[in-house]
């Protein structure tokens, strides 16, 4: 069964390729992420991850299968570090304390059924000196990124707890995704 990646982010795909999935094409959604009115994180990712399945064209017979990791402490929604000062601020933010990477997947099967799962992540980073957050932020690897970083990359060191799906904070949960690809048809070992 063709499969599409309705995202553009090369994490997923790698993350993809984890399960031993091949892509027949990717495709980029284009949907207005704001968050609405009172939105809890948890609604809010679900809704975005459905958003992006559904803004992809999916021909006869495709499985599409979309994502969102949203960072949330408590029920706010931090956004992604578009600029160093916003990535500065989250890093501060989330110093010792923890915070949820709320990852949701959706995939339309080929007759067009939607199915959603989310992995509720607990993350928790030690306290970070300024000198720690400027080095983060300098080596680049944060921004663009959920919450200001990256778990794969020199952030997890500051990671001194995480209950759930690493995966997940990376941008999808293996365990999930599997679980609603195969449920879509798709020959999963």
């Amino acid at each position: 069964m063709p499969l599409v990646l309705a995202s553009s982010s090369p994490r997923r795909r790698d993350l993809l390729a984890r399960l031993g999935v091949v892509l027949d094409r990717v495709a980029s959604p284009d949907i207005d992420e704001a968050p609405r009115p009172a939105e809890p994180p948890r609604v809010y990712a679900l809704r975005l991850a459905v958003e992006k399945a559904k803004a992809v064209e999916r021909a006869d017979g495709e499985i599409v299968v979309a994502g969102d990791t949203t960072i949330a402490l408590g029920r706010r929604i931090l956004p992604p570090a578009e600029t160093e000062d916003v990535q500065r601020k989250l890093l501060r933010l989330m110093s010792g304390r923890r915070h949820h990477a709320l990852s949701a997947v959706c995939v339309i099967d080929a007759t067009g059924k939607a199915r959603t799962r989310l992995a509720d992540t607990i993350v928790a980073f030690k306290p970070l000196s300024d000198d720690e957050i400027d080095a983060y932020i300098a080596c680049g690897e944060g921004l663009g990124k959920a919450g200001g970083y990256a778990i794969q990359g020199r952030a997890e060191a500051f990671v001194r707890f995480l209950q759930g799906s690493h995966s997940g904070v990376i941008g999808l949960p293996l365990f999930e995704t599997r679980a609603l690809l195969k449920a879509a048809g798709l020959p999963l070992v």
